[in-house]
């Protein structure tokens, strides 16, 4: 029995070593961590006062303040918190391209190798970190989870993703912030979505504090399809099916569209003050984290 393909190989894994993800403003944490807050919280280094609002931990009172001058205040404190990564992982049908013959260029194992690299950052940080696969249905979710130990389980929890359904990014994205605490959130996605919206769910989580990056993985053969003539085209995740003929003129309408389908996601993200990240399949999928994501600032 052939052995499945290794989502994070040793040697990637040790240039993955020293590095962290970063956010531009550390999200609010549930247990301290290794991340200097700028949030008040439970140490013991003395930061600020405030005035005292009901709901309060009594705890936190100062009670000297109280005595000199008959008004309560609450002791600020500079905490150590978790920064909250969340890696939210495109499993819909169209993610099951090509087909068959170069496997490594395999949009879900693509996908799964820069969430396992994502991930391992996440955990040898002490960060707290969820990944979910979007699919058909409810997603399937690890974590929440923190430090180098859980590793192994994540990588068998990616391990185990297949791809299933459609997906719509817009109810998908938007229930996921809902319910997850506010951070770091990696989208890794081909942005293939019910009608194509994407829009209010990324809003959705840009509005609850989430600081996003969509990762956008094509094939290769998806920006250079080699194919031609009469074609009958059928959508994986919705069985409906297109008459096409494939020629030299058709092709460059096609590859026009798709570059400003491409464009306009880059546009729309820096709008937003959202990440974007173009790749295709046939790059050395390490780079994104060694390269671009330390040029955007996300890692060092």
């Amino acid at each position: 029995m052939a052995q499945p393909p290794s989502l994070l190989p040793e040697l990637v894994r040790r240039r993955l070593e020293p590095l962290m993800l970063v956010a531009r403003a550390v999200r609010a944490g549930a247990v301290k961590g290794d991340r200097r807050s700028i949030k008040r919280g439970t140490s013991i280094e003395f930061a600020d006062y405030r005035n005292y609002a009901a709901g309060d931990d009594l705890r936190q009172l100062d009670w000297n303040i109280y005595a000199r001058l008959e008004r309560p205040y609450i002791k600020l404190l500079e905490d150590e918190e978790d920064l909250a990564v969340h890696i939210l992982l495109d499993a819909s049908a169209s993610m099951d391209f090509p087909a068959a013959g170069l496997p490594d260029q395999h949009k879900l194992l693509f996908a799964k190798r820069i969430a396992a690299g994502l991930a391992y950052l996440a955990l040898t940080s002490g960060d707290r970190l969820t990944v979910a696969a979007l699919r058909a249905g409810a997603p399937r979710q690890f974590g929440p989870a923190r430090g180098r130990a859980q590793s192994l389980r994540m990588l068998h929890f990616l391990g185990q993703v297949g791809t299933d359904g459609m997906v719509n990014l817009d109810a998908a994205l938007a229930e996921f912030a809902q319910r997850a605490r506010p951070g770091l959130t990696l989208l890794i996605s081909d942005m293939f979505s019910l009608d194509g919206q994407y829009r209010d769910g990324l809003n959705a989580l840009l509005s609850r504090g989430h600081e996003v990056a969509i990762v956008h993985v094509l094939a290769r053969e998806e920006l250079e399809p080699q194919v031609t003539g009469d074609l009958s085209l059928v959508d994986v995740e919705t069985t409906l099916q297109q008459e096409v003929t494939l020629d030299g003129a058709m092709l460059a309408v096609y590859q026009r569209r798709l570059q400003s389908w491409r464009d306009e996601l880059r546009a729309d993200c820096r709008r937003r003050g959202a990440h974007y990240f173009p790749l295709v399949t046939d790059a050395a999928w390490e780079s994104l984290i060694l390269r671009d994501m330390r040029r955007a600032g996300l890692v060092k």
